[in-house]
């Protein structure tokens, strides 16, 4: 069973987007319109199976993005789940705050659907290459 990429974005067409583009790319997607409606399901019941991505807008409405990375960091099975910011704003302070709170990777909107597969499938490549070196035999 393959591993959702899991979107929060308050935009219906971002997350529509999101949603079709990644599906034909051939991800399962669970979608979210807020910070607060995503996490009280993965905090507040048992994640399964456990994401393989978050993709997380940084403008939300009561909740920003990193505040939600913040309270997904501080849950130990989600902790290492790889995620991707997507924003309007691609300022340096922005970029920063996201590479501080463990992003892989940052996108600014508007993106293209081949960016955002690119980006993912890179993105997994990157995750399952850094597997597979620290996961080999030690040699002395």
């Amino acid at each position: 069973m393959q591993r959702p990429i899991v979107v929060i974005d308050d935009s219906p067409t971002i997350r529509k987007i999101l949603e079709v583009t990644l599906r034909r790319a051939g991800y399962p997607v669970t979608t979210f319109p807020d910070g607060v409606l995503a996490l009280k399901t993965l905090l507040n019941e048992p994640v399964e199976p456990i994401p393989s991505l978050f993709i997380l807008d940084i403008d939300l409405p009561q909740m920003n993005g990193f505040e939600i990375a913040r309270y997904l960091k501080k849950k130990p099975v989600l902790s290492e789940v790889p995620l991707l910011f997507i924003s309007r704003h691609c300022g340096v302070v922005q970029r920063l705050k996201a590479r501080l709170l463990g992003a892989h990777s940052f996108l600014t909107k508007p993106f293209t659907t081949t960016c955002i597969t690119a980006t993912v499938s890179t993105l997994f490549q990157e995750i399952h290459n850094d597997e597979q070196t620290n996961s080999g035999p030690i040699v002395h």
